[in-house]
């Protein structure tokens, strides 16, 4: 099972809307074939491995054992059911990691398994398996996005000093783990002022791979990004007809229409403000099939996303770093937190050490009441 999730990583982030998954076929101890998840449209792991065993002119045995990270699917789709092509394999034994998030699959792959005279071994290694999928396991329950909010800050919670320094809070190892999530995700997001201040390319830059460009969401009510003196480089490089303004009415049709002519994209979101609502860019993204977006903020955007309560996943680096400025500017604002119960919390925390920075990571559960402190500045 470990050799099937290697497998699965090795098409990180390439299989979108589908998940990744990861098959190997054993004989005696030794793996005689193996795949991986194709690109949308392309066999799944379990044909791909059931494939090269034909071809190696093997047969099954009763001790073939085909290891795959998730449930086989059982409906005709546009590769065919896995269950049917293990079964006509003749293989009579399969382990599975996790079962298939999918209410039309989930369990039924299993039985139909069974029902052809299978041994089926299920929940090794299931933690792994199911943490490999967090976008399609959302995507596929939820039929909308994972709008995963990620953070880097210092131990008190501080994104940049009250200059605005920031440069880098978190080093190396943690900047390049960033990397990795970016190439998993299809899209990225961020706001105007990021934009602005920063000027940042938001693609995927891997060592020994070719940079990697995911959509790129810049949240920008006012168009302010569009008649700036200079333009950033997102409205300007190789890559700019996959960046994405997202913007309200109040922006101006006339800086939409010139982004459009550059070939850059615009989606422009009813509003009655003058900034972006976040379900109503949810909706967009699910009816444009995007199932992820990777929001790296800043405070602003990443507060009105926590004020509405549409963070799905966190991604905190935490360096050591303290700064004890009451000035500094924080990660996150904008709620009335007066006791525990009503804190956000995190479940199935993750926790990795990168370098001498902390990455925690975990699926965001909100209180039954969410308290807003409606005094905070009002976020744009």
């Amino acid at each position: 099972m470990r050799r099937a999730l290697a497998l699965a990583r090795s098409v990180w982030g390439r299989t979108h809307p589908n998940p990744m998954v990861g098959a190997v076929i054993v004989e005696e101890g030794e793996v005689v074939a193996e795949g991986a998840t194709a690109a949308d449209g392309g066999p799944h792991a379990e044909r791909v491995a059931l494939n090269a065993f034909a071809a190696s002119g093997r047969r099954a045995t009763p001790q073939t054992t085909l290891y795959v990270t998730m449930e086989p699917c059982s409906t005709e789709g546009r590769t065919g059911a896995c269950t049917e092509a293990i079964l006509a394999a003749g293989l009579r034994r399969v382990v599975i990691g996790t079962l298939d998030p999918n209410p039309v699959h989930a369990g039924r792959g299993l039985d139909v398994l069974r029902a052809g005279g299978v041994e089926v071994v299920e929940g090794v290694r299931e933690a792994e398996c199911r943490d490999l999928n967090l976008i399609f396991n959302h995507w596929i329950t939820q039929k909308t996005p994972l709008l995963a909010a990620k953070t880097a800050t210092t131990i008190d919670g501080r994104i940049a000093c009250r200059t605005g320094d920031s440069r880098w809070i978190t080093g190396e190892a943690a900047r390049a783990d960033v990397m990795r999530w970016r190439r998993l995700f299809p899209a990225i997001a961020v706001g105007a002022g990021t934009v602005v201040q920063d000027n940042p390319r938001l693609t995927a830059r891997i060592e020994g791979e070719e940079e990697w460009c995911p959509l790129r969401f810049v949240f920008d009510g006012l168009l302010s990004t569009a008649h700036a003196r200079s333009l950033p480089a997102l409205y300007t490089d190789e890559f700019k007809h996959r960046t994405i303004v997202v913007t309200t009415p109040h922006g101006g049709l006339g800086y939409v229409r010139q982004l459009r002519e550059r070939g850059v994209q615009v989606w422009v979101l009813p509003s009655p403000t003058q900034r972006v609502g976040w379900r109503e860019f949810r909706e967009k993204c699910a009816e444009e099939r995007v199932c992820g977006v990777y929001v790296e903020g800043g405070s602003q955007v990443l507060s009105q996303l926590l004020r509405e309560a549409q963070i799905d996943y966190l991604f905190s680096y935490q360096a050591p770093l303290l700064l004890g400025d009451d000035r500094a500017k924080p990660m996150m604002r904008g709620l009335r937190t007066e006791r525990l119960p009503q804190a956000v919390r995190l479940a199935e925390p993750q926790h990795a050490i990168l370098g001498h920075d902390v990455l925690t990571r975990g699926r965001v559960v909100y209180p039954s009441e969410l308290s807003v402190d409606e005094t905070v500045f009002s976020l744009g």
